[in-house]
């Protein structure tokens, strides 16, 4: 593939609801623009984009791809991101390396809650947007109810450009209204045809791209309103500039399957879509914190984001980059700004989905991939020493469910944690932690398929089979009450003998974990034994008298004993505290603590009852609401963490995906009897 200036590249990234058919339309705009020699299908396993074995398996996209293709002296970058809410940080990925969002619309199931957040996603990312209704050739499809929809969603910027005329539920002819031409596809040919008698229909179309073009500037505006027509050339170059300044959504329609309109498609993108070079400066922040503008020029200082990982196995680390300034090529010297380190390039790639081909350079506008970068991750900078600038990484999605991970075959605990921090570098949604208190490892991610893939990934690339765990709760526990105690160890065998003897007062306290004090008159325990008492306690209070939990707000003080002048020792005394401590505790009203935390849950307003109601019955205390952006509002909460673990999946249930929230540890509180009571059961159960 030849290079091209950044005037001549188109970076689009494919968005949508999940199932709306993204990967079809890439493998048929690569196959019309002879970017491939076969027509990919997702059924048969064999799509460009769709390469990953989980992907093929799944019949569905879980990481984001790149492809690029050549259309009429221009380069087009695809890079297709998954519709499943699970995987929402390739999106991210895909939307940062992007200059347009072309979001896929089901032609059958309209717009649904993907579409919204894909125009939110590309909106946050300060993308232009394409809308494509895809999979007109099923009868069952309903263009005009898809795209009135998009209007009455998105308003009036939405504007047609490529519209069906359908005969008897077939759409074989197709019309663009910026040419105002009709062209017929046939036998996988298309021709122009005589423009069909659309009636009324086709005026309301007219006048709604006139609409779109009036809203794109002042001139434009007054013209429309005063009842003045605008020329052909008005109407595309108003479209053009609508839709790189992001005022005008343009709609464009087909068939994947059948690869109807794809033409049109790739006509448009090249007519309407912002180039690399149409996006202007990027900002970035140099040493110092500063902001620095960096133009889309292939002279200037090298600047390039790493903006999504692959780790292989076999294959290697592969690290994909859009170059924003200058160029990189083998021979151009990179910093890595997160590191501060230099960073090798042996060679820079082109990939098409897991083909890659070698190149001299990547330029300005372009996106590339180089391999075995060891130190470098997703949202790095690499940029020239001469100019160290840093620009905006990705911002990903929070994880919100998490499992304990366990090996099948125990000893293998160290291959689960290497492969988990592997397949971290490719997917940073993943967090992995090794709660010593539990004594777990803790994977957390964006939902069960993305935890199920997780697995998989485990067994198929780095061969350890793995199970997953509803993880265990860190309970704690504490006293009520003020109780004193003797622990008296005496143990006589041949030579010397062990004596201790203590007499200590234990009461609640406000303390983390134990508080010791001692008030000994006369010498009755001496001084010197004082340690070994405290660290007698201290190794007791790891284990609670109830459930076997770590005690906290316990204060101790020893104020009484005795002691033997020769058969005494610290042990003798460790031993005696620790039988204080067994004796005194069961006495003390002894009572379980159960961690809360602070829940905030983004939702629409018509989900608020459910989820109060949901919070409610997961013995949450609803603290408030606060209207968030988007007619969304924020419900405040204080929950118990033993209540929370598939609240990710309710809440995406309830919400069909729109909703989210985040969870995090405040305090520990007393828990209800009757939870206490099966906490303890169970730890009697696990000690049997």
């Amino acid at each position: 593939m030849k290079q091209y200036d950044a005037k001549k590249i188109f970076n689009i990234a494919i968005a949508g609801h999940s199932g709306s058919g993204k990967t079809s339309v890439a493998e048929a705009m690569l196959y019309v623009a002879k970017a491939s020699d076969r027509l990919g299908k997702i059924s048969d396993g064999n799509t460009v984009l769709d390469y990953d074995q989980e992907e093929i398996r799944r019949q569905t996209s879980i990481v984001t791809a790149v492809a690029p293709l050549e259309w009429k002296n221009y380069k087009i970058n695809l890079i297709d991101t998954p519709g499943l809410f699970d995987f929402e940080g390739g999106v991210r990925e895909g939307m940062r390396a992007a200059d347009t969002a072309m979001i896929v619309v089901s032609g059958k199931n309209g717009v649904n809650v993907g579409t919204e957040k894909a125009v939110k996603a590309a909106d946050k990312a300060g993308l232009s947007k394409v809308f494509f209704v895809n999979g007109l050739c099923d009868e069952s499809a309903r263009f005009y109810r898809v795209f009135e929809t998009l209007k009455a969603e998105f308003g009036p910027s939405v504007c047609p450009v490529v519209v069906p005329y359908i005969v008897d539920g077939q759409a074989n002819c197709y019309i663009n209204l910026l040419e105002y031409k009709a062209y017929l596809y046939e036998d996988g040919k298309m021709t122009q045809t005589t423009m069909p008698d659309m009636g009324d229909r086709l005026e309301g179309l007219r006048t709604a791209i006139s609409e779109a073009v009036a809203e794109t500037s002042d001139e434009m505006f007054e013209k429309y309103f005063s009842g003045e027509e605008f020329t052909p050339e008005e109407i595309i170059v108003g479209v053009s500039q609508g839709v790189k300044s992001g005022a005008i959504i343009p709609v464009f329609c087909g068939d994947a399957q059948n690869t109807f309109g794809i033409d049109q498609l790739l006509n448009g993108l090249t007519w309407l879509a912002p180039t690399a070079a149409d996006k202007g400066e990027e900002i970035a922040t140099d040493q110092n914190g500063e902001p620095v503008e960096l133009a889309v020029n292939e002279n200037g200082a090298t600047a390039a984001l790493v903006f999504k990982t692959v780790a292989d196995p076999f294959v290697g680390k592969l690290s994909y980059f859009k170059v924003i300034s200058g160029k990189l090529s083998p021979d151009t010297p990179v910093v890595n700004m997160r590191t501060g380190e230099q960073e090798r390039i042996n060679k820079v790639m082109i990939i098409c989905g897991k083909k890659q081909e070698e190149v001299p350079y990547i330029g300005a506008g372009d996106i590339g991939a180089v391999a075995k970068l060891q130190n470098t991750k997703t949202g790095d900078t690499l940029c020239s020493p001469a100019r160290r600038v840093t620009l905006e990484g990705i911002e990903y999605p929070e994880p919100c469910y998490s499992m304990a991970i366990y090996p099948k075959t125990k000893g293998e605990e160290d291959k689960v944690a290497q492969a988990v921090m592997k397949i971290m570098e490719e997917d940073p949604t993943y967090r992995f932690e090794n709660n010593t208190e539990t004594k777990q490892m803790i994977v957390s991610g964006l939902g069960e398929q993305h935890l199920d893939v997780l697995v998989s990934k485990i067994k198929s690339k780095y061969g350890v089979e793995v199970r997953l765990e509803v993880p265990k709760i860190a309970y704690r526990e504490t006293i009520r009450k003020k109780v004193t105690a003797q622990g008296r160890h005496k143990k006589q065998s041949g030579g010397h003998g062990q004596f201790g003897d203590v007499w200590i007062e234990f009461e609640p306290s406000d303390c983390e974990d134990l508080e010791f004090a001692e008030r000994v008159v006369g010498g009755a325990v001496p001084k010197g034994y004082f340690p070994a008492v405290e660290k007698g306690l201290r190794e007791c209070i790891k284990k609670g008298v109830l459930a076997g939990y770590p005690v906290v707000g316990l204060k101790a003080t020893l104020y009484d004993g005795s002691y033997h002048p020769v058969d005494s020792s610290e042990m003798s005394f460790k031993m005696a505290a620790a039988i204080a401590y067994k004796n005194g505790l069961p006495n003390a009203s002894p009572t379980l603590l159960e961690p809360y935390g602070e829940l905030k849950a983004v939702v629409p307003d018509s989900n608020m009852g459910d989820v109060m109601g949901e919070i409610n019955k997961r013995r949450g205390r609803i603290l408030g609401m606060t209207p968030a952006e988007d007619g969304m509002q924020q419900i405040d909460a204080e929950v118990p963490m033993a209540e929370m673990h598939d609240f990710a999946t309710y809440i995406r249930q309830a919400t069909q995906g729109r909703g989210s929230f985040t969870f995090e540890f405040v305090r520990y509180e007393d828990a209800p009897a009757n939870v206490a009571q099966k906490v303890i059961e169970s730890a009697k159960v696990e000690k049997e």
